[in-house]
């Protein structure tokens, strides 16, 4: 991999990315047709991307060759120019957008080249916390109480202050008894995993770890993330059956039980961006005015530990 890192103009470039793809999926916000909207958002990303001086190659995308038409892993992107891995999620919350519901995302991760852990489209088991805290605090080898009180204990506050962030479905319903039954906060939320990562770095949330399965290239986002504005995560692949595991080996993961740290996730000087489709907690939605479309996006890197709150007004083509 490269020492010399990423230009740095690419960390506003790529906000024309995440904008492109938010603006073509909110279009659909509230219309309930799930995969319309990702549709939208997809083919709008895709020809953003092509603008960008870049040699980029998609490790995270909408699934394999066969199965979507743009923005593929393995597809090539770009104008040419630094040599990078790209992992995305044109649509973060389908469901979120089609019910017009808080918190869904445009989002883009882009890395030197093999900065980006290649993971299939598998489910992940994730832990996370922001930053602060003493390497190691979390781990995915403990229970999630013994979690609860070494991440409370570090903070300096009792079990019973703890907040956690936990995707509102079925396979969660032990880990919830378990958080409930030691008096711990639990902060259900119905989709948009990455967005409740990223919540245990802002202390306005009110979350203080995040914890359960999801997908496992979501995973993937949301430690380059955490990469650029500091945490913790860890994360495991769970296979359901042997066709995912072929898949996983496919990818080249030959150790099918490694625990995975944020580094080996999302290494190298990384670049995340995100723009909100629905207004959520960590970013306004696109909105429609007289004046033009506004949009809300948040980019960081990692290398300069830069955080930068982009707001947008669009102008209406007044020739179209």
């Amino acid at each position: 991999m490269s020492s010399t890192g990423l230009n740095r103009t690419l960390v506003l470039e790529v906000v024309r990315v995440t904008e492109a793809g938010a603006i073509a999926a909110s279009a659909l916000n509230g219309r309930g047709n799930e995969k319309a909207a990702d549709a939208a958002a997809v083919e709008a990303m895709r020809k953003a991307f092509n603008s960008l001086h870049i040699d980029g190659r998609v490790v995270i995308g909408e699934g394999e060759r066969d199965e979507a038409p743009m923005l593929y892993i393995g597809e090539e992107v770009g104008a040419g120019g630094v040599a990078v891995d790209i992992a995305l999620d044109p649509l973060e919350g389908t469901t979120i957008c089609a019910k017009a519901m808080p918190n869904a995302l445009a989002v883009v991760a882009i890395s030197e080249r093999g900065g980006l852990l290649n993971a299939p489209d598998v489910y992940m088991d994730k832990i996370a916390v922001g930053g602060g805290l003493p390497d190691g605090v979390i781990d995915l080898d403990k229970t999630a109480t013994e979690n609860v009180e070494a991440v409370a204990k570090a903070k300096g506050k009792g079990v019973k202050e703890m907040m956690v962030c936990v995707l509102d479905r079925p396979r969660h319903a032990k880990l919830i008894k378990e958080l409930r039954g030691i008096g711990c906060g639990v902060a259900l939320i119905g989709d948009g995993d990455i967005a409740g990562v990223i919540a245990t770095t802002d202390t306005k949330t009110g979350i203080d770890m995040y914890m359960g399965s999801g997908g496992a290239p979501e995973g993937v986002l949301a430690a380059a993330a955490l990469r650029c504005i500091g945490g913790q995560m860890e994360g495991r692949l769970l296979y359901r059956n042997d066709d995912e595991r072929a898949r996983a080996h496919k990818w080249g993961i030959e150790d099918l039980n490694r625990k995975y740290t944020m580094t080996d996730m999302a290494s190298g000087d990384v670049i995340f961006a995100a723009t909100g489709v629905t207004d959520g907690t960590m970013l306004d939605g696109v909105h429609r005015t007289p004046e033009g479309i506004t949009t809300d996006t948040v980019t960081m890197r990692s290398k300069s530990k830069t955080i930068r709150r982009v707001q947008t007004l669009h102008g209406y083509d007044k020739e179209a």
